[in-house]
């Protein structure tokens, strides 16, 4: 399974069919006793085990080429995994869990919270909810931009729209990019609006007052707490955040003249280098200290190298395995997704499988030789290596202690890509002086600092959505209402409520949960700080490396081994030594950068 889907279910054998009509009701089949809760979830779990390997199938072969009738295939099969979700879901709830022992209360609890779109249980309305859903992700994938009088063949894909928005310096150019993108989400709007509709009433039958709040729910403790924790962990790293933003909003100013990014107001979004502007390492030629640079380009070294795809995948397998963990296994390496494929459209959003659950590991990426896939190439492995140590759990216990510890857990690793480690493994020829780390703190901090806002807001939005705070017909605005509010960004040209902005994000149209990411942010400099000190790392933060460190590879598998079962919070004391997610160790990371920040600011006007 992709690390980002929930459970899915596909064919399901009669035997096991039968047993869950009477599942549904909490009855047993006929001439056999009524199933206690232990029993229950184990058949839960045998059944679950059977039909997600057999629907993970169809959904990599959907993923992987995109079709009419892969479509039709996806959709039938997540119809039939949201009507077992539920229907578990529902049977889970009919057990006093506080009767039950500390396991088998915590896998009730499980089920109920794993769905991330629960359906009606009208078979119609969950029919329609799983075309729904399946159509905006494929609309999604195929999206193309068709200018004015374009042909077929000269219609762009967001991958061609986004190296415009990467790359170019030319206004018009930027904002035709970004327009255009957003010409393939407008349409979806119709069909998320009814999208929300019948989520929230499947949670309402599983007894959440909207589908926000049952996200909220899954993450070991009251959904209004853990909403305050997120402000309070956004609290800690806000004042970075704004040093940063008023840095580069001087210099995109200094760039593209004052007229089109006054002093005091948001930035215009298509100028940041992103098609979403949640990072903003594309835009580091404007924004950098001018100061002595790392005295390299990791992409052009990656090239004269002649690293390919397969010679990057293997570079990420290196560093895991120089931590003790295990070899990916030979099959990851004969039916992953690399590269694009010539001749079908596919989804290139970078993804980590375990197919079977087990053994089955794989990703799926259209790899570009250059430093930003090298980086993605490790974050996503780390997913395999996290699903790989989780194995031997019972089902309902393999995934990460909260899905942020499944993306920080890569992203921790990918904070061990320095220059020493470069120069360790060839790609450089000497790790650069002391003096090139303020360069380096920058370009890291557009990628890691810039996209905090965004990671947190995507799911702010949709949770006012769910809750009915934004309603149909303020989709758009309370979109950019909330972009401005926490990343100080505004559109480049007037949206109406005829757009539907949100849906250009990959997340929104295929329903995924955003706030792991925001999560992840966080926990990945806790993560690596708390490993250098335990190997006895002593130096500026950002010059650690864990590679080649056998005794963080064992903290790490520890952690990882656990899976889910047992609360985040013990899993993060196992690697930590702490309880509470920490975002001071982002302000450890990255102090050189701003004090060097405030000092660029002391005479400029800050804030939107």
């Amino acid at each position: 399974m992709p690390h980002h889907v929930p459970f899915r279910v596909d064919r399901i054998p009669v035997a096991a069919a039968l047993a869950a009509a009477f599942l549904w009701t909490g009855c047993a089949p006929p001439g056999e006793a009524p199933m206690d809760a232990d029993e229950f979830v184990r058949a839960a779990e045998a059944e679950l085990l059977e039909v997600v390997t057999a629907n993970s199938r169809i959904d990599w072969v959907q993923a992987t080429h995109i079709t009419e009738d892969t479509d039709a295939l996806a959709a039938a099969a997540t119809e039939r995994t949201v009507a077992t979700q539920v229907r578990l879901a529902k049977e889970a709830a009919g057990y006093d869990a506080e009767a039950a022992d500390t396991v088998t209360a915590r896998k009730l609890g499980l089920l109920k919270t794993a769905i991330t779109l629960p359906a009606p249980s009208d078979d119609a309305k969950r029919a329609e909810l799983t075309r729904i859903t399946t159509s905006l992700q494929s609309r999604y994938g195929s999206g193309r931009y068709c200018p004015e009088g374009a042909t077929g063949e000269e219609c762009l894909s967001l991958g061609e729209l986004e190296d415009v928005i990467d790359t170019s310096r030319n206004p018009r150019a930027l904002e035709d990019a970004w327009v255009g993108w957003r010409t393939v989400s407008a349409p979806m709007r119709g069909d998320f609006a009814r999208y929300v509709e019948l989520a929230n009433e499947g949670a309402r039958e599983l007894g959440y007052t909207d589908l926000g709040a049952m996200w909220r729910s899954k993450y070991d403790m009251p959904a209004d707490e853990f909403a305050a924790e997120l402000d309070r962990l956004w609290d800690q790293v806000r004042p970075l955040y704004e040093q940063l933003h008023c840095h580069v909003r001087a210099r995109l100013a200094e760039e593209y003249g004052e007229e089109l990014v006054p002093a005091d107001e948001p930035i215009p979004a298509h100028l940041l280098g992103n098609m979403w502007s949640q990072t903003w390492s594309n835009i580091e030629a404007l924004v950098a200290p001018q100061t002595e640079g790392p005295g390299y380009d990791l992409t052009a070294r990656l090239r004269e190298e002649d690293y390919d795809a397969v010679s990057m995948v293997r570079a990420g397998e290196a560093f895991f395995t120089s931590l003790g963990l295990e070899e990916l296994p030979e099959t990851f390496w004969t039916r992953s997704q690399f590269t694009k494929p010539r001749d079908r459209e596919v989804v290139c959003h970078a993804s980590a499988w375990a197919v079977d659950w087990e053994h089955d590991l794989r990703i799926k990426m259209c790899i570009d030789v250059n430093a930003e896939d090298f980086s993605t190439i490790h974050h996503e492995l780390g997913h395999n290596v996290y699903q790989a140590a989780y194995r031997d759990q019972d089902l309902l216990f393999r995934d990460s202690a909260n899905d942020g510890f499944h993306e920080a857990l890569g992203d921790t690793v990918a904070l061990s890509i320095t220059p020493a480690y470069l120069e360790q493994i060839g790609l450089i020829d000497e790790e650069p002086p002391a003096s090139a780390d303020l360069g380096l703190l920058m370009r890291m901090a557009l990628d890691k600092i810039a996209f905090l806002p965004f990671g947190l807001l995507v799911d702010q939005y949709r949770w006012k959505v769910f809750s009915g705070e934004i309603g149909e017909g303020d989709y758009n605005q309370g979109w950019w209402r909330l972009r401005e509010q926490y990343q100080g960004i505004r559109p480049p040209v007037e949206r109406s409520e005829a757009d539907f902005d949100a849906g250009a994000k990959y997340h929104v149209a295929a329903n995924v949960s955003y706030t792991r990411y925001f999560l992840a942010h966080i926990l990945q400099f806790q993560f690596h700080r708390d490993l250098c000190e335990a190997i006895g790392y002593e130096g500026p933060l950002n010059r650690c490396s864990i590679y080649g460190n056998e005794e963080a590879g064992r903290r790490l598998e520890e952690m990882m081994a656990m899976g889910t079962s047992r609360p985040w919070q013990d899993a993060l004391e196992s690697l930590t030594g702490s309880r509470e997610m920490d975002a001071t160790a982002i302000l450890d990371y990255f102090a050189p950068l701003q004090s060097w920040l405030e000092e660029q600011n002391a005479d400029r006007a800050c804030g939107w």
